[in-house]
């Protein structure tokens, strides 16, 4: 009885040390990845449409299974002459729909990444932890641009990016399975405080794309406007628990922080750490 006792007591902090999304469980017989995106490839489909759409895929759980369980971050900053680690924990790759045998990543205004970030208790990142996450990445793929064009905001476009990144991904399997920190595939949209310009226009902000060399392709930009979403945007969650020094709190708290912000962030405090939700 009493070793039974102590092997309880031993696991119940293992457990505690993972962290995975909260969505239910996908069922058998939803979407493939591929049946998802020939779905929304109608032209007609206005963009306000077709989140509603992939809303209701990811609330309904239609996300691949390795997804789930989140990836942990640690790093360590000197700030006012004594060091501060930070743990959070992040998606292992770019957010998809569909199963782990074929999945479409899902490129979205990042109003919509907002109301499915806050609906999972996430964030998106900020330009620190989108250089970090490529710092701890196990994969580190290799950007495959797609020359400018007005097609590359089209269906079409999204799945042959899909198909060029997945065939890249294929190479690594076999030392690094699904679920592996994989960054390099991607921008980042992130929060930022770019989010509004001067003259308070809301923008999407985009970062990242990093090269072998740790480099990104895409500085912090917010040239666009949020109607604006083409095949490179990528929508990596953060959780909004995070751990300073060992204690719990809230990435938002963090980046508001006159002292702590340099754990999270590179453009000092960020007051706003979110976008307006809403389609």
């Amino acid at each position: 009885m009493r070793y039974h006792l102590l092997l309880f007591f031993y696991i119940i902090p293992l457990i505690g040390l993972s962290q995975s999304i909260k969505l239910q469980n996908r069922s058998n017989t939803a979407l493939s990845g591929s049946e998802f995106s020939k779905s929304i490839r109608d032209s007609t489909i206005s963009i306000g449409l077709r989140e509603e759409i992939i809303f209701n895929e990811i609330r309904s759980g239609n996300i691949p299974k390795f997804y789930r369980k989140l990836i942990e971050i640690r790093d360590t900053v000197l700030i006012n002459n004594r060091n501060h680690t930070v743990k959070y924990y992040v998606m292992p790759d770019f957010l998809a729909i569909g199963s782990d045998e074929d999945y479409f990543y899902c490129s979205m205004r990042p109003q919509l990444a907002q109301k499915i970030a806050d609906r999972l208790k996430c964030s998106l990142p900020t330009r620190k932890i989108s250089n970090r996450i490529y710092q701890k990445a196990e994969v580190k793929m290799v950007p495959q641009p797609i020359p400018p064009s007005k097609a590359m905001i089209t269906i079409p476009v999204f799945e042959k990016h899909n198909s060029m990144v997945q065939e890249q991904r294929k190479n690594t399997l076999n030392e690094f399975p699904l679920g592996s920190l994989t960054a390099g595939n991607k921008k980042d949209v992130v929060i930022s405080n770019k989010i509004y310009t001067d003259k308070g226009l809301l923008r999407v902000v985009i970062y990242g794309w990093h090269k072998p060399d740790g480099k990104a392709i895409q500085p912090l930009y917010n040239g666009h406007s949020t109607i604006h979403v083409d095949y490179s945007h990528g929508i990596r969650l953060v959780q909004n628990k995070v751990w300073v020094d060992g204690k719990k709190t809230s990435l938002q708290k963090i980046l508001k922080s006159e002292i702590l912000h340099p754990l999270l962030s590179d453009e000092g405090v960020i007051a706003q750490s979110y976008y307006p939700k809403g389609l």
